[in-house]
């Protein structure tokens, strides 16, 4: 099998929500797991592991733009304000 890329580690990453990102954070570090420590590749990896964690926490990938304000219409509806930049803490 090929080392793997930075280019395989974004297609990985680039379509990951809140709702799979621990499955894909598992695929991700399933791919690199035989780099060295060292290695680019995994380092990068392990950049994008971190956003996939606290993107599990967060209720979009938003990586632009602040958060919603609570004054917004629909708040009390649909309460989607966790940014992955941002996420909520985690529970217990």
């Amino acid at each position: 099998m090929r080392q793997p890329t930075k280019e395989d580690v974004d297609a990985l990453v680039g379509p990951a929500t809140p709702h799979f990102a621990y499955q894909l954070r598992a695929r991700l570090e399933e791919l690199v797991m035989d780099l060295p420590d060292d290695h680019p590749v995994k380092r990068y990896a392990q950049e994008k592991m971190e956003l996939l964690d606290r993107l599990g926490l967060a209720s979009s990938k938003a990586e632009e733009g602040g958060r919603e304000p609570r004054s917004r219409l629909g708040w009390k509806e649909i309460p989607s304000a966790a940014p992955a930049y941002d996420p909520l803490p985690p529970r217990g």
